[in-house]
């Protein structure tokens, strides 16, 4: 599929999921926010990822429109005076919840493609009164900030979603300062997946368009500059998620259970852009 279809359909979905949360018809999926609404959800990926305690440090909206498949904020180490950047900010709680860890001496940028959730963002900006926040219009393949900006870039979800991931992580390559953190959830895959078996399982893995299999992370992330290159899983799904979230798409969960059981999996993905470039070999002395 051509990058410009996969991007009109990531912008449609994630605009429909930001209409429904601002016109009240509900969450923003099966695959949304409902959990943290204490409503039953069927999706094993983007379910109970936020606690009590940061739910009611945000507006609800922002956890109803959260399509995340992890908790960046609980895993990276934010720092009071820091400046993250949130690639794929969506309705905001990733932001939002960033800005209270770095402080009123820090900052935290969003950036997001969809004009609704960036219109979502911003009401939930204002009704936080997060004032050590910004939400910029852009997409994750070209970053709309300068280089060495940013201490942290987070991002829930989201660059799986992209055709063009060896671009997005070039971009927060470059926007990061030397020394900055890349700290990501996102959904990875492990091992070869057959063609015919990672098209079946789209459905289940539903807000995704694309995993990577985690040693080719690792070698974009490598290709990119970034070093200190880390994979934590922090869900594996197992053929029950699978049957559970399948129940109603006519797959034969059972048939294809060998092929997916324990394959695919939510992770957190750290990386470290270093203090210093790495110099390029200029002669004999240092080819060897």
């Amino acid at each position: 599929m051509p990058d410009a279809s996969i991007r009109e359909i990531v912008k449609e979905k994630y605009g429909q999921a930001a209409l429904r949360v601002t016109d009240k018809t509900g969450s923003s999926s099966c695959c949304g926010g409902a959990a943290a609404s204490g409503v039953s959800c069927c999706d094993p990926i983007t379910s109970n990822l936020y606690d009590a305690l940061q739910a009611e440090q945000i507006p609800a909206e922002a956890m109803l429109a959260s399509l995340g498949c992890g908790n960046p904020t609980a895993l990276a180490q934010l720092s009071p005076g820091e400046t993250v950047l949130d690639l794929g900010s969506g309705g905001g709680i990733d932001v939002l919840l960033s800005a209270r860890r770095v402080g009123p001496t820090g900052k935290a940028y969003g950036l997001d493609m969809t004009d609704e959730m960036l219109t979502l963002a911003n009401e939930n900006k204002r009704k936080a009164g997060a004032e050590n926040v910004e939400f910029l219009k852009g997409e994750i393949e070209r970053i709309p900030l300068p280089d060495n900006t940013v201490d942290v870039v987070i991002s829930n979800c989201v660059i799986n979603l992209s055709a063009d991931k060896d671009r997005v992580l070039r971009e927060a390559f470059r926007v990061l300062k030397p020394g900055g953190r890349f700290a990501v959830s996102d959904v990875v895959t492990r091992g070869e997946i057959a063609p015919a078996i990672r098209q079946s399982v789209l459905a289940w893995v539903g807000c995704i368009a694309g995993a990577l299999e985690e040693d080719e992370y690792r070698g974009k992330l490598s290709a990119a500059g970034f070093e200190q290159i880390e994979i934590e899983p922090t869900r594996i799904y197992r053929i029950d998620d699978a049957r559970e979230f399948l129940s109603f798409s006519g797959i034969n969960v059972d048939a294809i259970a060998a092929q997916v059981d324990e394959k695919f999996m939510s992770a957190f993905v750290r990386a470290v852009k270093p203090k210093q470039a790495r110099e390029a070999c200029c002669g004999p002395t240092c080819c060897g």
